[in-house]
């Protein structure tokens, strides 16, 4: 039996939020690459220590998704573990998608609505 626990507009909205979601995250990432080239340390410890943040960021979820209708569940519970969005940036999805989702995260004080 297949379980689905989203719908049509949960699609729509999840395409329309992502851009959304990815925007404030990398502003997000912006202001602490702006805070690591503002440390008192020489120029190429800078260099070298955002060099290995943006490698290691590029694959974060927050800067891109595989954007496939069967993925979605799966980046959003992506999203939500990497603290690029949080349980109450859902509202206006379908009541089955929230829950489910609010049940993965419960007892999860950093994911708490």
């Amino acid at each position: 039996m297949n379980y689905q626990i989203f719908n049509e507009s949960d699609w729509k909205l999840f395409r329309k939020k992502v851009p959304e979601w990815q925007e404030a995250y990398m502003n997000r990432l912006n202001e602490e690459y702006i805070q690591l080239l503002s440390e008192n340390a020489a120029p190429s410890v800078k260099f070298w220590r955002l060099e290995r943040r943006i490698k290691a960021d590029r694959n974060k979820s927050g800067v891109q998704l595989d954007m496939r209708r069967s993925m979605m569940i799966d980046n959003l519970i992506q999203l939500i573990s990497e603290e690029v969005i949080s349980l109450s940036d859902l509202a206006g999805f379908s009541d089955g998608l929230r829950e489910g989702l609010e049940f993965l995260f419960r007892g999860r004080a950093d994911h708490s609505l």
